[in-house]
């Protein structure tokens, strides 16, 4: 069986929810990364900021990313899976939720992520064509 814990990226880290972006942004480009997961004060996941969320959702706005939480930008519910969980949990839980970045935590910290990326090199072919059409297909406002 392969799991969430054998296709994840490790090394992944939280931003904590009282960071601002334009400290999240620094975070990124250290890290050569294009998501981060937030985190509250107890560590535990609040939410996930991408580059996209900092330019569309902050800097397109006339926001200044100096004075923007991360934690002001976690919307909804965060998804993540167990790092024991088999890849065909990973899968659908990337589909059923159209999301593309999947933090995998283990005994309740964060251990890694898996991308688009990841899927793209432990996954047969056919495995990736579904899920690439299922997500992208039914994403709203991607072009």
């Amino acid at each position: 069986m392969t799991t969430a814990g054998d296709i994840m990226h490790r090394g992944a880290q939280w931003i904590p929810a009282h960071e601002t972006l334009d400290r999240a942004a620094q975070l990124m480009r250290e890290l050569n990364v294009g998501a981060l997961p937030i985190s509250d004060e107890n560590e535990r996941l609040c939410g996930i900021l991408t580059d996209r969320d900092i330019v569309v959702g902050c800097v397109a706005l006339g926001h200044d990313p100096a004075k923007v939480t991360a934690g002001e930008m976690a919307h909804g519910t965060p998804r993540w899976i167990d790092a024991n969980a088999d890849v065909s949990e990973v899968l659908h839980e990337m589909q059923e939720h159209q999301i593309r970045r999947l933090p995998v935590i283990e005994n309740k910290r964060l251990v890694g992520m898996i991308s688009e990326a990841d899927l793209a090199q432990h996954l047969p072919e056919d495995q990736i064509g579904t899920w690439a059409e299922s997500v992208y297909a039914r994403t709203p406002g991607r072009h």
